[in-house]
Parts: structure tokens; sequence; C-alpha cells
């Protein structure tokens, strides 16, 4: 792929998977069942300069928020392989309107949210409808997990014809060496770079 060297911030979107308080704060549901990693704890801060840098030039940002849809009962219809990889998960967690849904207050507001139920941003949710609408080309991709959700996404965007920049450093795994072999597997279906980088592309055009 040729060298990415401009950005347009009106036709860029920044999106970010699942950075939501059921995930990195330590009262929402991951937190309370002990599972963190620093990886993806340090991920809000270093995002929120590019999405402030994005916004400031008329650029977008959409945050995608993992979504456990309650059902009978309050239960979340949640999919079997999902309970059985993380049995702590339970009523109210990951629902709509609960404070652990929300996106993380270091990357508040967003200018669209989208809930997501499966691991790609565009299955079944209003993605790909926001996107055409507003003449979107390009989205820098970041968030949790980099082999999961993130994966997923780009690999959804790749499909639609839409480019992608993968922020190196703007997502995370609980493991760095799944991280790292994920940056390498999805190196052929777009652009790969630091957030810093990002934010100098668009920098440079003004």
């Amino acid at each position: 792929m040729a060298h990415l060297t401009r950005l347009d911030p009106k036709r860029t979107a920044l999106l970010t998977i699942d950075l939501q308080n059921d995930f990195l704060h330590p009262e929402g549901a991951y937190g309370r069942a002990g599972q963190s990693a620093a990886a993806i704890a340090a991920l809000p801060e270093r995002i929120k300069p590019l999405s402030d840098a994005l916004q400031k030039q008329g650029g977008t940002y959409i945050s995608a928020q993992f979504t456990l849809v309650p059902g009978p009962g309050g239960e979340p219809l949640i999919a079997p392989h999902l309970k059985q990889l993380r049995p702590f998960l339970g009523k109210g967690d990951f629902a709509p309107g609960a404070f652990g849904h929300q996106l993380v207050d270091a990357l508040q507001p967003a200018d669209y949210t989208v809930e997501k139920v499966a691991y790609s941003a565009f299955y079944q949710t209003r993605l790909e409808y926001i996107l055409r609408a507003l003449g979107i080309e390009m989205l820098l991709i970041g968030g949790i997990v980099t082999n999961g959700g993130v994966a997923s996404t780009l690999r959804d965007a790749h499909l639609r014809n839409i480019d992608t920049v993968l922020l190196t450093d703007g997502c995370a795994a609980f493991r760095s060496e799944v991280h790292d072999a994920t940056l390498l597997s999805l190196g052929s279906l777009g652009s790969q770079m630091t957030c810093a980088d990002a934010i100098a592309l668009l920098e440079a055009r003004t």
C-alpha cells in the first residue's frame, strides 16, 4: 500500500471500539471481576489528543459500544461462547443507558454512538449509514481488543471499500503478543500508524 501522506478531516472519522466503563472503569463489569490490563487502561488518554485534533478540524468521532440487550427478567441476551468466557457478566452489564455502557469520561463526548452486539461495529448497526451520509472515506480505528472488535471492524471496513488507518498504539489486547500478531496479520488491509503520527498528518494540512 502506498504511504499515506495526508488526511482530509472532513472525510475522516475516528472510530473507537468498546472504550466504555464496563471494560475500563474500576467499578465496571470487568473491573469488579479483576479483568484488566495496563495497555488497555492507557488507551483513552492516548487517543484523546487525536480525537480533539480531528474534531477541531471538522472531522467526526464515532464511539462503538458493546451492548448486552436485556432479555426476559433482565438477564442479558448473551452469546453462549461469551458467557463461557466471561461467566461474571450478568444483569445490568453493558445495558443501554447504564453507567457501564457509557463511553469513558476521558473521551466524551462522541459525535455519534453506535450500539454493537458482536465483534464488528458494522454488524447489524447504523455505522455504515452514518459514514455514507457524512461522506466519510477514511476510518482511524482504535479500541479493544485488537484481535477481536478492532480486527473484525477493520476487516468489515475493507469489504466495504472504506480506507482504514489502524492506530497501532491506540488499540490493545489483554496480551501484548496477541496485539503484535494481529497488527502483523492486518498489515495488508490498510495503513498503520501511531496516534501521534495521525495527528501530524492532520496538522500538516493547516
